[in-house]
C-alpha cells in the first residue's frame, strides 16, 4: 500500500523557533496539601506491637543495633498503615530527653522497610525530631526554608505525635535524606552517599573525630569512624575526594561540584549555622555522588540556625553573631573552608561573597522571617501549648523568636529575628562582602546567520563569560568568553553589551546557561541564585505528520536540523511511502 505523508517542517536556518526560561528547582518541592505543606498541622498516632519497646528500643540506641520495630500508623487524615518500622534517632536530643525522664524523644519511621514499596502521602520515611533546645519549634523549618531557594535540601514542618494514646507533643516532621530524596533531586539514586557525621554518640568521648574531608590516608578503613556510608560503596571515592583535596586541588572540580559547597556555607554563614562544617562542629551534612562523578554536599540538621543553643559557647556573644565569614567560626582549619573561602580576593571568594549577597538580599529579611515564624507559631500554638514535655514555657515559645532567652540552668539561647538583624547588619558592612560588584542586566538570546547569541548588558566589569552545560545533572558548566568589542557576534563595540555565540546549540538538546562577572574585587551572577537556577535554551520545531491514508510515525534526527538530517520508519511490509518536506512559508524543500 502506498502511503504519502506531508512532513511541514521548520528547518533551523530560517524559521527554527527558540525560548530562554529560567529553570525553577522549587518546582521539586511539595505543593500545598503534600506531607510537608507548612500550612498543614497533621496529627500521626503510632501503636507498637510489642508492648515492651521502650526497653528494646532504648538499648538499641545505646548499642548502635539500628533495631526498628513493627507499629500501626494512623494519621489525622485517615491514612492508615499496619506494617511501619520504627526506632529512635537523634544524639543530643534523644539522649538528654532519656536522661531526665521524658519519653518525647526523636523517631525515625520507615514504611518501605516491612512492606517494600509501601509510603506515607507519597514518603516511604518519617525523621520527627523533639525540637528539645529549640523554644520556638521554628527555627529549623525557617533554616530549611532558606537553604531550599540555593540548593537541594530537605523539607520540614510541624506534626503532632500520639504514641500508645499518649500525646508526646509537638515534633518537627523532615524529610529523610535518601534514595526518594536522591532521585527527586538529581534524577537518579544509585550512586554514592555519605552522611557527614563522626562516629560518637552524646554522652561519649568522641574527641578528634571529625567529618572535615581531611585526608587520613590510603588505608579506607581510617575513615570509617569519621563518616556514615549509607550506599553499598563509597570508601575508596571518599579516600580519592580527599587526596585530591589536599594533594592536587587545582582538579577539585573534577571530583566536587564547588559551587553546590560554596552555597551551602552561604547559607551556613548567613543565618549563623554553627552545628556544620563551617562551624563550631564540623558535621551535618551529606555527600551524595552523581552519576556525573561530582560529590554533591546537602545540608542536614539545621535546628541550629540562628545561632540556636549554642550561644554559649563563647564568653564573648558577640564573637558567635559577628564571626568572620571567610573563615567560618572556629573553622579556618577546615580544608574547604581553608581553599575555597579563607581568601576574599580569590576567585572561590569572590564567587562565595557573591553568595552571600544573594542570600542576604532575598532571605535575610527579618520583618518576612518575623511573618513566617508568627505563621508558624499561630498554626501550632495549641499544640504546643498541650506539650507538657517541652523544656520551654510558652512566654520562651514567643519570646525567643525576637530575642535571647536565658535559663538558670542552661546557656542562653539565640532569638531568631535578632540573630537575623545582627548577622546582617555585620555582613552587609564586612570588607569581603560590601563591594562594587558587577551590575548584569538584560540577558537575551537571538538569532543571527543561522547561530543563536547571547547578550547581555553589563557595568563595572573587566571579564565576562557565559557558563553553559546540557549536562542532566546541571553540571559541568564550560566558559566562553563574551566580547564587547565588535566582533565575535557583537554588534558595536564599548556599548557594555557582551555577546557569544551559545555552545550546544546544535547538539538538539536543552542548553543550560548563566552570566558571570568578574571585576578586582567582585564577581556577579546572572540568574543570581546560579548554577542551582540557569537560563535555559529549548530547541523546538513544529513537526507535523499528515495522515492521508493510515498514521505513520515518524522519527527525526537530529531534531533540530539545519543542511542535514535523517528519517526513520520501519515498515512491517515492503511499501512505498512519499515524503514531502515543506518549511513555515509552504515552500518545498
Amino acid at each position: 500500500m502506498k502511503k504519502t505523508i506531508l512532513l511541514t517542517f521548520l528547518i533551523l536556518f530560517s524559521t527554527i523557533t527558540f525560548s530562554q526560561n529560567i529553570y525553577n528547582p522549587q518546582n521539586l518541592y511539595d505543593n500545598a496539601g503534600g506531607l510537608f505543606d507548612t500550612d498543614s498541622l497533621r496529627t500521626i498516632n503510632i501503636d507498637f506491637y510489642d508492648d515492651n519497646y521502650d526497653e528494646i528500643l532504648n538499648e538499641s540506641w545505646f548499642e548502635k543495633t539500628g533495631i526498628r520495630l513493627p507499629a500501626t500508623v494512623q494519621m489525622s487524615n485517615g491514612i492508615f498503615l499496619d506494617s511501619v518500622a520504627v526506632r529512635y534517632k537523634g544524639n543530643s536530643t534523644y539522649f538528654i530527653a532519656q536522661n531526665i525522664g521524658i519519653p518525647k524523644v526523636p523517631l525515625n519511621l520507615d514504611m518501605n522497610d516491612l512492606v517494600s514499596g509501601q509510603k506515607l502521602m507519597d514518603y516511604k520515611k518519617l525523621k520527627l525530631s523533639n525540637a528539645l533546645f529549640d523554644p520556638t519549634f521554628c527555627k529549623e523549618i525557617i533554616g530549611y526554608s532558606i537553604y531550599r531557594n540555593y540548593l537541594p535540601s530537605p523539607e520540614a514542618n510541624f506534626m503532632k505525635v500520639n504514641l500508645e494514646d499518649n500525646y508526646l507533643g509537638l515534633y518537627v516532621n523532615t524529610e529523610a535524606i535518601n534514595k526518594q530524596f536522591l532521585q527527586k533531586h538529581f534524577g537518579e539514586n544509585d550512586g554514592i552517599l555519605f552522611k557527614c557525621d563522626a562516629e560518637g554518640q552524646f554522652g561519649e568521648d568522641s574527641f578528634g573525630l571529625s567529618s572535615n574531608l581531611e585526608f587520613l590516608g590510603n588505608d579506607t578503613t581510617l575513615y570509617y569512624p569519621h563518616y556514615d556510608l549509607k550506599s553499598e560503596y563509597g570508601w575508596e571515592e571518599l579516600q580519592r575526594l580527599t587526596y585530591i583535596l589536599e594533594n592536587e586541588p587545582q582538579n577539585l572540580g573534577n571530583i566536587l561540584n564547588i559551587d553546590r559547597v560554596l552555597w551551602a556555607f552561604a547559607v551556613n554563614t548567613v543565618i549563623a549555622n554553627l552545628d556544620t562544617y563551617n562551624g563550631l562542629y564540623v558535621h551535618n551534612y551529606y555527600l551524595y555522588q552523581t552519576q556525573d562523578g561530582l560529590f554533591q554536599m546537602i545540608p542536614w540538621d539545621v535546628s541550629e540556625s540562628f545561632v540556636g543553643a549554642l550561644l554559649g559557647h563563647s564568653f564573648n556573644q558577640s564573637a558567635i553573631y559577628e564571626y568572620d565569614p571567610f573563615v567560618g567560626y572556629n573553622s579556618w582549619f577546615q580544608p574547604l573552608v581553608s581553599l575555597l573561602t579563607s581568601n576574599p580576593d580569590s576567585f572561590y571568594g569572590k564567587l562565595y561573597a557573591a553568595h552571600i549577597r544573594t542570600i542576604l538580599e532575598e532571605s535575610l529579611n527579618p520583618t518576612a522571617i518575623q511573618d513566617f515564624a508568627n505563621e508558624l507559631q499561630n498554626l501550632a500554638a495549641s499544640a504546643a501549648s498541650s506539650d507538657t514535655y517541652k523544656l520551654f514555657s510558652m512566654n520562651d515559645f514567643y519570646t525567643n523568636v525576637n530575642q535571647t532567652i536565658g535559663l538558670p540552668w542552661q546557656d542562653p539561647f539565640a532569638g531568631i529575628v535578632s540573630t537575623a538583624n545582627i548577622r546582617k547588619g555585620f555582613l552587609e558592612q564586612h570588607e569581603g562582602i560590601n563591594r562594587v560588584a558587577p551590575d548584569i542586566t538584560n540577558v537575551q538570546l537571538s538569532e543571527n546567520d543561522g547561530l543563536i547569541y547571547i547578550y547581555a548588558e553589563v557595568y563595572d566589569v573587566e571579564n565576562v563569560d557565559l557558563q553553559a552545560t546540557i549536562s542532566a545533572y546541571n553540571s559541568k558548566f564550560e566558559q566562553t568568553t563574551m566580547y564587547d568589542d565588535g566582533t565575535n557576534g557583537d554588534v558595536l563595540a564599548n556599548d557594555n553589551i557582551f555577546t557569544a555565540v551559545l555552545p550546544f546549540q546544535e547538539s538538539g538538546e536543552v542548553v543550560k546557561y548563566y552570566v558571570r562577572a568578574e571585576n578586582e574585587e567582585a564577581i556577579s551572577l546572572q540568574p543570581q541564585r546560579a548554577e542551582y537556577e540557569f537560563y535555559m535554551y529549548e530547541p523546538s520545531t513544529n513537526v507535523s505528520n499528515i495522515e492521508l491514508e493510515e498514521k505513520v510515525v515518524l522519527n527525526v534526527y537530529p531534531n533540530p536540523f539545519s543542511q542535514k538530517t535523517s528519517f526513520y520508519y520501519f515498515l512491517e511490509k515492503t511499501e512505498k511511502i512519499k515524503i514531502t518536506i515543506q518549511d513555515n512559508t509552504g515552500r518545498t524543500i
